[in-house]
């Protein structure tokens, strides 16, 4: 089971975190924290395909659970992740319920979406446990394990949040509270009255539907807010971020 999904069903917190490092060594040493799973970045880092590969299998390795964040809603980049074992897409800059239509014809297979099948490194190329009982067992775990999350950062996506989280083959939502507070002209205020009313209206719109709710947080502190705020799952930084911050501070210490 995708330890993401487990840990929901036991009503826990999953904590996550950004790579950017384009490193399978860093993505390893992720594996080594306690984290449950590490998010892949393609939007906003130089990852390609060969990194991606090599990096969710670094992330099985470690025992963590590889996501991706994809950079664009088409096929080949929504299908290409999942056949390379990702348990997990996060889809930036949706703004339209058709949008979301179209994710969910391209990385659910049917009877959910249209995901084009072979036998890749997802089902073991065909010789895991669940694929040799058979296409239809499959197909339905890997459209019950693998997520679809949306990411909310948009007026449009905000705006449709109901009908975007009743879809079926639409297991959650990603909050991008960057893009999200700069969509709704309060840049970076993340505690302003419409960013507030906009993350109330996301959380309830996910758990009335019974989806997940991630998003990201730039610090331990701002995560624990979040958490207690009902996310059922938070991002916490990035792995740049992290590598600097702790060498700035090392750096300042040793100097006084």
């Amino acid at each position: 089971m995708n330890r993401i999904r487990e840990k929901l069903l036991n009503h826990e917190l999953s904590v996550g975190t950004f790579t950017q490092l384009t490193s399978t060594v860093a993505v390893e040493a992720l594996g080594r924290t306690g984290l449950d799973y590490v998010l892949i970045d393609t939007e906003h880092s130089a990852v390609g395909i060969e990194f991606l590969s090599s990096a969710i299998t670094a992330a099985d390795a470690a025992g963590i659970v590889p996501l991706v964040r994809i950079n664009d809603i088409a096929r080949s980049k929504v299908l290409q992740p999942l056949d390379y074992g990702a348990q997990g897409l996060i889809v930036p800059a949706v703004e339209t319920v058709e949008q979301v239509r179209r994710l969910v014809e391209y990385a659910k297979f049917p009877p959910v979406g249209n995901r084009g099948f072979c036998p890749t490194r997802d089902g073991g190329y065909g010789y895991d446990e669940v694929s040799m009982q058979g296409t239809d067992v499959y197909f339905a775990h890997a459209n019950q394990e693998t997520l679809l999350i949306p990411q909310c950062e948009t007026v449009g996506c905000l705006e449709h949040i109901e009908e975007i989280t009743a879809m079926d083959g639409v297991d959650g939502i990603f909050v991008g509270p960057f893009d999200l507070s700069i969509a709704l002209g309060r840049p970076m205020a993340f505690d302003c009255d419409e960013m507030r009313a906009a993350l109330d209206r996301i959380l309830n719109a996910c758990h009335k539907n019974n989806k997940m709710a991630f998003i990201f947080c730039g610090d331990a502190q701002a995560a624990k807010a979040r958490a207690a705020q009902g996310f059922d799952s938070v991002t916490a930084g990035l792995d740049i971020m992290a590598l600097v911050d702790s060498y700035r501070a090392m750096v300042q210490d040793i100097r006084g």
